[in-house]
């Protein structure tokens, strides 16, 4: 997994390096999910939660993050998946500014996934991915 070190700012793009696991588990006859999420490197660790509710109403997903050092939940972002794409926007604030967040899903193969997380400080006309993430099945 790669972080950006220091998103939407004037320095060099200084990429993390993160190794580690996420746990997924189906929650209410697949209507929800809850990601475990446990990784490290040079830089430290992150242990974070993502929250996943399916609205039927709406027939979209919301995506709230935690990370567990501040255990603080972040905005949702919302979308859903077509074409075997999941895009999901959302509103929430870097630095006190606020930004546009786009988190997109994809799968190169049926054990592999890829998520994708951007900024947009310009209400989505450009975007700075800050994070990516490559996660293989492991089968049981």
């Amino acid at each position: 997994m790669q972080v950006l070190a220091d998103p939407h700012s004037e320095t060099p793009d200084e990429w993390l390096e993160f190794a580690g696991t996420s746990t997924v588990r189906p929650l209410m006859d697949r209507r929800a999910n809850v990601v475990e999420f446990e990784v490290s490197g040079p830089n430290g660790s992150i242990e974070a939660l993502n929250l996943r509710l399916y609205e039927p109403q709406a027939q979209r997903w919301s995506l709230t993050f935690v990370n567990m050092r501040d255990g603080l939940l972040t905005p949702a972002v919302y979308g859903g998946f077509r074409d075997g794409v999941g895009e999901f926007y959302g509103d929430d604030q870097l630095g006190g500014r606020p930004i546009k967040v786009r988190f997109l899903i994809t799968r190169p193969s049926q054990d592999k996934a890829r998520f994708e997380q951007a900024f947009s400080a310009d209400g989505g006309t450009t975007w700075e991915t800050n994070w990516i993430a490559v996660d293989r099945r492991v089968r049981r």
